[in-house]
Order: structure tokens, then sequence, then C-alpha cells
């Protein structure tokens, strides 16, 4: 029998243990909750809190712009000419209006809706987070011929709210300037992406027919003098589908779009359709992304389905033998934005991910539909480049499930097997396994030779797979090597992708460091980005990086992965009378235990997770680079041509 001793002391739990967390306390102590975390993501998420309250004021129709600077020292200044923060003595907090929106959690104007009818800000807990996660923080209010200041550090006021009269060249200005400091007690590296902030101010623009928004960025010196830009657009959302479109095909030659105000709610939708083979839409409500979707895109993609189908019909252009098109046939190369703006949005969960409005479907369906009809009507040539065009995605659509379906029925046949020249791993544990795409079998045999068997799994891909951004699914379900390896996944693709059969959470891309390796990495990078996005979002997929140099000095052996390791691992050796360096372009040029030690060893490897940032940038990327239109691709080449003008491959 063993008899423990225990320090009852030690485990009490009593009252005292229990921590109250006043004020912004909270805030500094899990800043996570409030802003998703202290990395770049976060600190950029300080600024669109900000720029978002700007916005605000314009939805409201009291402001007509924001402008965004960062200064040399890195202080980020909002500014818009919007009514202004009121200055008075707040009832409740017994201090003014300003200092209790700057320190006090869920304190604002977006609640009552009298002074916000449309907001994306609706807890009241953004700029008073900002406050609580900025060493230093100024506000100005610009109200009657006065400027009213107040500065703030880690959420507290550090002075009181001064005021100033503003000078005559000044006497008209109204609205809110607001100075901030990331705290570095909080953000471990003050990293701004000046691309980053860029998109996002764009895409507000868009969104805000006809608002301005000026960047400039004199933090950013290496831009310099491309550190400052504008963004005004009169056509809102109908020019953020030309955008999206600008490197496609287009079937007919301006976007189609409606705006109209049903029962409080704004609904504006643009569409374009290309001929391109993916389909792109973005789902916005009250300016917030909603990538899940949500009842606004419901009833979009309704009234897409039912007017194509009853106008083909009505013009003949669908015979009556021939079946009614599937919503997936008429989203085919389709580009679209909806937006609604409303009174009182319902989000599904906190990230705002997914509108649940029920109203807002049928309010969003018929808009759509009766502006797409009247414009089929009016512009029957490009009614029927669509109808045909849905057509022929519907006979490549069923080619395709019957490719899938004789997939289906040979697996059956032969015991759901896998693909022979998959080395499965035996762990059926998805979250425990993950599987290596190797480029070559000269490669994939040493990768199988020299991994851990137990929960690792090696796919050799033979040559270069398709560029699935040219080719309709029919014609990527037949390529052999895209079906051994969506046979491999075990998930599906496409709209029958199901992450919950996922057969490995770590889905590794495992390449040579050369020219073919990079684009055998790109091509599959497009694969998954148009076939299997949930990949990206969820986190499962990963980049190996082999090294590209083995140092050998003595019976000293160093592998290196990057040029500038190389250049410090030799400089470190110049003392050294003897050493040899070589380079690895090729898998197979190691052995099973060299790269198990360099690649595959999850002791020692280095993986770079795959993510993705804007997805309007991402879509036209692959657009760009893997694309029918040369132009654009060589342009963005010559345009980057200095970036890796040195890089060895």
């Amino acid at each position: 029998m063993v008899t423990t001793n225990v320090n009852m002391d030690a485990e009490a739990y009593t009252a005292g243990d229990i921590q109250v967390l006043e004020g912004m306390e909270a805030v500094r102590k899990r800043p996570g909750m409030y802003i998703g975390g202290t990395g770049q993501s976060g600190l950029h998420h300080l600024v669109f809190e900000i720029v978002d309250n700007a916005v605000d004021e314009f939805m409201a129709g009291r402001a007509s712009r924001a402008d965004v600077h960062i200064r040399q020292d890195g202080t980020v200044c909002v500014r818009d000419d919007g009514h202004g923060i009121p200055i008075e003595t707040h009832k409740a907090t017994g201090r003014s209006a300003v200092e209790t929106v700057m320190t006090t959690l869920h304190a604002g104007g977006k609640f009552g809706g009298k002074a916000y009818s449309v907001s994306g800000g609706l807890h009241g807990v953004g700029a008073s987070v900002v406050n609580a996660l900025s060493k230093w923080m100024r506000v100005e209010v610009y109200r009657e011929g006065m400027v009213y200041h107040q500065e703030f550090s880690r959420g507290k006021p550090i002075t009181d709210l001064l005021s100033a009269p503003l000078d005559d060249t000044e006497a008209n200005r109204r609205g809110t300037s607001i100075m901030f400091q990331p705290d570095p007690e909080i953000f471990p590296s003050i990293d701004l992406d000046f691309n980053t902030l860029s998109q996002r101010f764009k895409e507000m623009a868009f969104l805000n027919k006809r608002m301005e928004i000026h960047f400039k960025s004199d933090w950013h010196v290496s831009l310099w003098p491309n550190n400052e830009v504008t963004y005004y657009f009169d056509g809102g959302i109908a020019s953020f589908v030309s955008h999206l479109n600008e490197n496609k095909s287009p079937l007919h030659k301006e976007p189609i779009y409606v705006e109209k105000q049903v029962n409080g709610t704004r609904v504006e939708a643009a569409l374009q359709y290309t001929a391109n083979f993916t389909e792109f839409v973005y789902a916005f409500a009250n300016c917030i992304n909603n990538v899940e979707g949500g009842t606004h895109l419901t009833g979009f993609r309704s009234a897409l389905t039912r007017v194509l189908n009853d106008y083909g019909r009505k013009q003949k252009l669908l015979k009556d033998n021939e079946p009614n098109l599937a919503g997936e046939d008429t989203r085919e190369g389709l580009t679209a934005v909806v937006s609604v703006k409303l009174g009182d949005p319902q989000f599904e969960g906190q990230t705002k991910e997914k509108l649940g409005n029920p109203e807002v479907r049928n309010q969003v369906e018929g808009v759509v539909a009766e502006a797409l009809f009247t414009y089929l009507e009016e512009h029957p040539q490009d009614g029927r480049r669509i109808i045909d065009k849905c057509v022929t995605s519907q006979r490549a659509r069923d080619a395709a499930r019957k490719a899938r379906d004789l997939i289906i029925r040979k697996n059956a046949m032969d015991g759901g097997s896998l693909p022979g020249k998959l080395a499965d791993c035996s762990d059926k544990n998805p979250e425990n396994c993950e599987i290596y795409l190797v480029e070559g079998e000269s490669a994939g045999g040493t990768a199988k030779m020299g991994r851990d068997r137990a929960n690792q799994a090696v796919l050799p891909l033979r040559g270069k797979i398709l560029n699935v951004e040219k080719a309709r699914a029919d014609k990527m379900l037949a390529h052999e090597e895209i079906r051994a390896l969506t046979i491999a996944l075990g998930a599906g693709l496409g709209e029958d992708f199901n992450l919950a059969k996922l057969r490995y959470h770590r889905i590794i891309i495992m390449t040579d460091a050369d020219v073919d390796g990079s684009h055998i990495r790109t091509l599959l990078l497009t694969f998954f980005f148009r076939n299997m996005h949930p990949l990206i979002s969820r986190g499962h997929l990963y980049i190996a990086q082999p090294p590209l140099y083995k140092i050998t000095a003595g019976k000293k052996e160093q592998w290196v992965y990057t040029e500038s390791e190389r250049e410090r691992a030799v400089a470190n050796l110049n003392g050294s009378s003897r050493f040899n360096i070589q380079r690895y372009k090729g898998l197979g040029e190691m052995t099973a235990d060299q790269l198990w030690d360099t690649t595959m060893n999850p002791e020692d490897r280095t993986l770079l997770q795959v993510s993705q940032g804007d997805a309007s940038d991402a879509d036209h990327i692959f657009s760009v680079l893997m694309g029918d239109v040369v132009e654009p691709r060589r342009n963005f080449i010559q345009t980057h041509a200095l970036e890796v003008k040195n890089l060895d491959v």
C-alpha cells in the first residue's frame, strides 16, 4: 500500500483565489479575446477598429472621408470629418462622453439605433479596447469652432478633457482624430504591413460608394515614394467586381448592378460572368465580410438559379427535355459581391462569419431576381452567352459526377482500396496523421524509407499536375495524379468537400528546391485553393522546408536552409583550413536518413503553414499567375523581378 502525503494548504481553493478584473484590466490580461491575438493580425485589428468608426460615420451620412497616417515613430493617426464624439458629461458615468467611450467596455452610440442606424461595430468595445492596448492615445474632437482633446495610457486617462478655440482657418472643421501607439508590453513585434492595411482600406472604399480613404505611411521608409494611396470609387461594389475580374475574360462588358432599400435594409449586389471555371462570391453585412455566407448569400443564390432557369425556358435556350440548371451550374465563372446594410444584424458566432437574419433572404432574393431578369431581357446577347456557359457547365458537371461515381465504384470493387503508390501510415486517427505529397517517384521512395510509418504517409506525384485554373471539373478528375490525391485524402472536392472525412490533419507539400519544384508547389496550391479551400482556412496545409546546403568541415556537418544561413555559416568557418559546401537541389539526392533528419523529423523539421490573408487578393494572384491572360502575368513578373533576381534556384 502506497501512502501519499498531500499539503492541504497548497490545494486549498477559497474566495481569495477569485480574481476580479475591472475596467481595461480584462482586455490587457486576455487581449486575444478581443482582437484575436497579439501577432500581426491583432495589431492590424487595432487600426481597423478605429477606421471602422470613421466608416460608421460615413454610413450614418455624417462624414465623407477618412485619413489614415502612420508616422515615422509608428504612431497611427485616424481622422474623419464626421460630427465628432460628443463631449458633454455622461449621466451614468459622471465623465465626459469622450472619456466614457474610450475607457468603458460596451459604451457607444450604436446600441439604441438613433445615432447609427447602420454599424459594423455593435458591441461598443472597439475604441476602448484599442485604448487599453495602446502605450499612448490622444483623442481630438472638432466641434463648433473648438477642439477638445484628452490623452490616455494603457486604458487610463492621463489628462482631463481640455479645450481650445480653433483659429480662423479651421473654424469650420469637424470630426474626430485618434492617435495611438500600440503597446510593446502587449505586442512582441510592432510590425504593421502596408499591403494588408491598404487592401482592407480599398475594400472599405469599394463597399462605401463615394467615400474617400487616404492612407499614408512614413513608418514604411523603404516604400517611399510609393507609401501613399487614396481610394475612392463612384461605382462602389460594381467597381469591386470589375477589379476582381481585371485579369479574367468577362462574358459581358459591365457588371450587373442593383441597389435598393427594402424595409430598412439596403441591398446591393453586383455580378459578372467570366470565361473562368471557378465561382468567387463575396458576402458582406454592414461592411463585415461574412466568409461563411448567411441568409443574404442564400437569397442571392436562389435568385440566380431561379431567374436563369426561367429566362432560359422562356427564350428556348433550355430544351424541354433537358433538366433545370442546378445552382452550381449557374455559378461557374461567376464573380459577385453581395452587400446588405441593416440596423440589427444577427451574426452567428463572435467572429461574425455568417449572417443569420431570416428576413434578409427574401429581401435579397427579390431585389436580385428583379434586376437580373430585367438585365437579361434588355441584353439578350449577354443572356444567351450566360445561359450557354451554364449549360456547358451542366454537361461538364454531369461528366465529372460520372467520373466521381466511377472512382467510388472502382474503390468499392477493390475493397475501398487507396492508390497503389500511396504508402499509408498505421495510425487511423486523422488528428495524429500526416501525408507528404512528394515530387517524383525517386524522392517518394526515399521518403517512404525515411518516414515514421506509424503516422506519416507518403504519396509520390509524377510530373506536374494539371493547372486547374484552366480546367473544368471533368477534365480535372480525368487527371491521374489528381484522382490519386483526391482518393488518398478521402474528403472529396469542390462543393462535395467534407472536412470531417479528411484522413490526415497535416497535408505537407514537399518539392525540390528548384524552378520545377516551385512550379509543382504552385500547381498544388492552386488545386487546393480552388477545390479544397477548407484545408487552407482550417490550417491543414503545410510546405516542407528541405535544406539547400550541407556544409562539411572535418567531421562536423551542418545543414543550412537559406542563403543567409549559408553566408553566416561560411563566415564562421573562415578560420577553418578546409570545408566543403554541397548544394541539394533534389530531394532524391539525400539518403533516407538525411531526409528524415532534415525535413521529416517532427522534432527538428521546419514546416510553413499555408494561410490566406485577404480572399480577393489571393484570388487575384492565382488568376494572374495561373490564368489564361498572359499580359497581367508578364507585368507581375516584371514588377517583382528585382525581388527574385538574386534567388538561387
